[in-house]
């Protein structure tokens, strides 16, 4: 799975990202303004999206045009600047219908300490060309395969200027903490270390030993890798837990690898969407700084984060008062109400056609639940409540349930 963001759409569950954010270009531009520290001689705003922009990457080593769709964030200027490349996990169902990865918790926190983030989306994922490479419960040739194109990755960073390929970090969640492993065999020149957020992969039914499998693909790893690596894996991690992360842990040292586990208490429902979290940065920036020093890569903040703008409170209804809502039929109202539930950050959003979405936690609930919601619409959607707030300001009045318009509904079967 990916970095734990909950959203609901339409009466229908889907699991989002390993902090993962939705490709809504046209969502609320939130996000945190980024300033040169006080020191600078001059003042730079970055915009809020920490000058993102996606390329596609080509992977040479495939015939007929493969490219891999690719964010990329990085400070202001023209650098060189150290480099971390930031995989991706796998949700379940169709990669080719997984949205495109941003990190963007992640990548805040090494923007502002002047580094530039490489997210790219490997083959047979969202926008990416070629198919998708499954070798079932082989898990040693499941993780190379991710990693081959990081090989491309790193060949499309040295032909820029900006990037600094003396100095590159290789991480990522779940599959993509796998993935990242994997990597580390090829030892590549300018790759200083590695980062595996709740690394691995779980396979959902059948037969299979996933799990000794994992333990096996983890002693090749660290048998032939002599880069040192930093391991997060949490007590409440409903994919790979405590003893499981142990045992991959025990097997990559005792093979010769460089490992330091970081196996922290129970967070929130799930741990293994720690890193998507704003909360999780408490728990891994710290550890993570720490192996930054001792790699002699940078860690001091060269710009200051904004506060992100908040979206103002107002006074259409009381949070709880489900019949106030506009525009929604029964079940949209039932799903409301479980969103009550839900831990902060969480965002609620819905259009005048009668779709909704919400999304929990993970690197932005409100542009993932727009972003949700808008895929069930006819016409824009609309963020309702943000945490314990609504911020409806489409009407004037509260509309109940009695009297909302039926405008062609889609709340799902």
């Amino acid at each position: 799975m990916l970095n734990k963001l909950f959203a609901h759409k339409n009466n229908a569950a889907g699991r989002g990202a390993a902090g993962r954010m939705r490709t809504a270009l046209a969502a609320l531009a939130l996000g945190a303004g980024l300033f040169v520290n006080p020191f600078a001689a001059h003042a730079v705003t970055l915009d809020a999206r920490l000058h993102e922009r996606v390329v596609m990457i080509p992977v040479a080593s495939w015939a007929g045009g493969i490219e891999l769709e690719t964010t990329i964030f990085k400070p202001p200027g023209d650098g060189p600047f150290p480099v971390v490349i930031m995989n991706h996990g796998k949700a379940l169902g169709s990669p080719r219908a997984q949205a495109r990865d941003r990190f963007i918790v992640v990548s805040r926190e090494f923007v502002k300490r002047g580094y530039a983030v490489v997210v790219p989306m490997r083959k047979g994922f969202s926008k990416s060309s070629g198919d998708y490479s499954d070798y079932g419960c082989d898990m040693t040739s499941n993780g190379q395969a991710q990693a081959d194109d990081l090989d491309s990755t790193v060949e499309y960073l040295r032909q820029q200027s900006w990037a600094d390929t003396g100095r590159m970090l290789v991480a990522g969640q779940s599959y993509g903490g796998l993935t990242a492993l994997a990597f580390g065999m090829r030892n590549a020149p300018g790759v200083k270390g590695l980062i595996n957020f709740a690394g691995g992969l779980k396979v959902h039914g059948g037969d299979c030993s996933w799990q000794n499998s994992l333990v096996k693909a983890f002693a090749t790893y660290g048998a032939k890798t002599a880069l040192p690596s930093l391991w997060f894996y949490g007590a409440n991690d409903q994919h790979f837990g405590p003893e499981l992360a142990n045992r991959l842990h025990d097997a990559y040292v005792q093979a010769g690898g460089q490992a330091r586990l970081v196996a922290y208490g129970p967070f929130k429902k799930d741990a293994h969407g720690m890193v998507g979290s704003r909360d999780g940065v408490k728990i891994w920036w710290p550890e993570t700084e720490r192996f930054l020093k001792e790699l002699g890569m940078p860690t001091g903040e060269v710009y200051a984060l904004a506060d992100e703008p908040a979206m103002p409170k107002t006074d259409y209804a009381a949070l709880d008062n489900v019949d106030a809502i506009p525009y929604l039929k029964d079940k949209g109202r039932e799903q409301y109400r479980v969103f009550l539930g839900k831990l902060s950050p969480r965002a609620f959003a819905l259009s005048p056609s009668g779709a909704w979405s919400w999304a929990e936690d993970g690197d932005d609930p409100v542009e993932h639940a727009l972003a949700e919601c808008q895929k069930g619409s006819s016409q824009p959607c609309r963020i309702y409540a943000v945490d314990n707030n609504v911020v409806w300001t489409g009407d004037a009045l509260p509309v109940t349930a009695e009297n909302a318009p039926a405008r062609g509904a889609q709340t799902g079967p």
